[in-house]
């Protein structure tokens, strides 16, 4: 059982794992010696956290610096003790220790109290989704074994702890330095008749094995050996055999898995987690980095805006409306906070109200909306593929889990018809690949934002014939023409009103991008500022967003912003605009193999 021990600094979390390790006889032979007799030639008194004191700059300034991983055993069970720093500056490691625990001790000092960085800590395990905690007052020697310390203790910090939806059954007066209540009962507290910390922890439930869970795995890398593509990466959850059928997430392809590799062993029938693996498919398809594959009995979440619960570590702020990326296992896609729901001040762990930002070492309950759609499970139902990294600029500055998604029926019903679609599409034998090579550039959908009026047509136009007259395959989708078209058949109120505008000309721009064109359309067709929908029914090809708007802040995360007075000079517009589908490798250049 993994166990992250927790509590503000110099509450004494290194003096009980000393304990701890010593008590169940866990330690090396003759370690417990050698580090008294080095305490003897020093000149010191012996403490049981000397025995973790193993880093030099740990022992020059008297504080938990790195999360350490200590093996210690009782009658029941093996436990691995996450030892987290609880040091304000070093918050960041004790969020990696705990996200990774399946139970939690909870230090505090009963000669100080419960301290702010106490409250953060219950905060932080109440935001990883740690329900099996047990809080250890300890140092009670220090106030004489009093038990009211203990009982003020205790209902302080379960009104707290309630607050915040944290229920802890156990309360545990010890002195890890005198061993009491450790792994023995203690004669001084005999007030006390609840279970030793030993007995506290071989009570907890373990988590079911993450192989009892629907199959996950996210694809790490596609590797070409002789006549195979071998997809690779590692098996986060559940099992998977030759013969299953598998959907590839966000992009809704599904095949049947042909072969389970192997490196210098015969190929084994089965997977689970949490090996590492590389798989072959029936089917040739053209898969990519992020895509997370399921059974087809138990797909993962697939959408764009979700809830989250966010830890923020960065120097900068995390504000709403601005542009992070997000990483969530192997995805790696553009994000922004669309709203604080519940931002905490965590010093005070007081809410703060009609919040935009939240500060280093601050917490907030958050909606986060991605690019384009990721795959995803609740943290609470597949931890692995439930939480995720926000990172700004190169540094990541954030972590959360994912609390709960709003599904949109629209969007719902479009991805089951895309993953039909998708599923049984009839293939050429002309692959993306050749016609890339031969085109000089990738399929990709140029869409102009902004409102009417705007110049977007014109702008739109002119890039159609700039590409055409530098021999790429650029066509203008205009939606009217579709409407005229396969939209015949429906009235005008209908047509915009059931979604069919958005669904219709999605499936049109597919067909062209199949064929390799570069797709360049307004957002007129369909009269909104969120083409998610657009997204879901053209994948894989790319969506490049180019907003027209004078606004300072334009709403969602466009590719490019023009402004009004940018869109005047056409010419130059649309330089930059090409300049842009060079940088990100669409337009490749003819005779230039991607």
């Amino acid at each position: 059982m993994k166990l992250v021990i927790v509590g503000h600094v110099d509450h004494g979390k290194s003096t009980l794992v000393g304990r701890l390790l010593a008590d169940t006889d866990s330690l090396p032979t003759g370690k417990l010696d050698l580090v008294k007799d080095i305490c003897d030639q020093q000149g010191k008194t012996f403490e049981f956290a000397f025995l973790l004191d193993a880093l030099e700059e740990e022992q020059e300034q008297g504080i938990t610096i790195d999360t350490s991983q200590i093996f210690f055993k009782t009658e029941k069970r093996w436990y691995v003790i996450i030892d987290a720093p609880g040091h304000k500056e070093f918050l960041k490691n004790m969020v990696t220790g705990a996200a990774n625990a399946e139970a939690a001790l909870l230090l505090i000092d009963a000669h100080e109290g419960v301290q702010e960085q106490s409250r953060r800590h219950g905060y932080i395990l109440r935001l990883l989704g740690m329900t099996q905690v047990a809080v250890v007052i300890n140092k009670m020697d220090l106030v004489g074994y009093d038990p009211e310390v203990y009982f003020k203790i205790k209902t302080e910090y379960t009104q707290f702890l309630e607050s915040i939806g944290i229920e802890v059954h156990e309360f545990i007066p010890i002195s890890a330095k005198m061993g009491e209540n450790v792994a023995k009962r203690s004669e001084h507290m005999p007030w006390y008749t609840g279970p030793t910390i030993l007995e506290r922890l071989d009570q907890f439930q373990e988590k079911a094995g993450s192989v009892d869970n629907p199959f996950r795995l996210p694809i790490q890398d596609v590797y070409k050996f002789d006549q195979r593509r071998i997809i690779a990466g590692r098996v986060e959850s559940g099992t998977a055999k030759v013969g299953d059928r598998v959907i590839f997430s966000p992009s809704n392809k599904s095949t049947v898995i042909k072969s389970i590799e192997a490196w210098s062993a015969d190929a084994p029938a089965t997977v689970e987690a949490p090996h590492s693996v590389g798989i072959t498919l029936a089917e040739q398809l053209f898969l990519e980095r992020g895509e997370l594959i399921s059974l087809e009995k138990d797909r993962p979440v697939v959408t764009t805006t979700f809830d989250a619960n966010v830890f923020w570590m960065g120097k900068r702020h995390l504000k709403k409306g601005e542009t992070y990326k997000l990483k969530l296992t192997t995805q790696n896609v553009d994000c922004e906070v669309v709203e604080f729901n519940k931002a905490i001040d965590a010093s005070t762990l007081e809410t703060l109200p009609d919040q935009d930002f939240i500060a280093k070492n601050d917490v907030a309950e958050v909606t986060l909306r991605t690019k384009r759609p990721v795959a995803f499970d609740l943290f609470t139902d597949i931890a692995e593929t439930g939480r995720f990294v926000l990172v700004d600029e190169y540094d990541v500055c954030g972590g959360g889990i994912i609390t709960h998604f709003t599904p949109l029926e629209e969007v719902d019903r479009l991805r089951n018809e895309a993953r039909h679609r998708d599923s049984h599409w009839v293939q050429g034998t002309i692959t993306p690949d050749m016609r890339a090579y031969r085109n000089g550039h990738r399929p990709a959908m140029i869409l102009f934002t902004g409102k009417s009026g705007t110049g977007k047509a014109a702008l739109a136009g002119k890039l159609e014939e700039v590409l055409f007259h530098q021999n790429f395959q650029s066509y203008l989708l205009d939606g009217r023409n579709i409407q005229l078209g396969v939209g015949a058949d429906m009235d005008a109120e209908t047509y915009f009103t059931d979604g069919e505008a958005v669904r219709r000309f999605g499936e049109v721009a597919k067909l062209f991008l199949d064929a390799g064109h570069v797709v360049i359309s307004t957002s007129n067709v369909f009269n909104q500022e969120d083409h998610s929908n657009i997204n879901l029914l053209i994948e894989p090809s790319p969506l490049v967003e180019i907003r027209v708007t004078d606004d300072r802040f334009p709403k969602g995360m466009p590719e490019i912003v023009l402004s009004l007075d940018d869109v005047k000079d056409t010419d130059a517009a649309v330089n930059r605009i090409v300049d842009y589908l060079k940088d990100q490798k669409i337009l490749t250049g003819h005779n230039y193999s991607i």
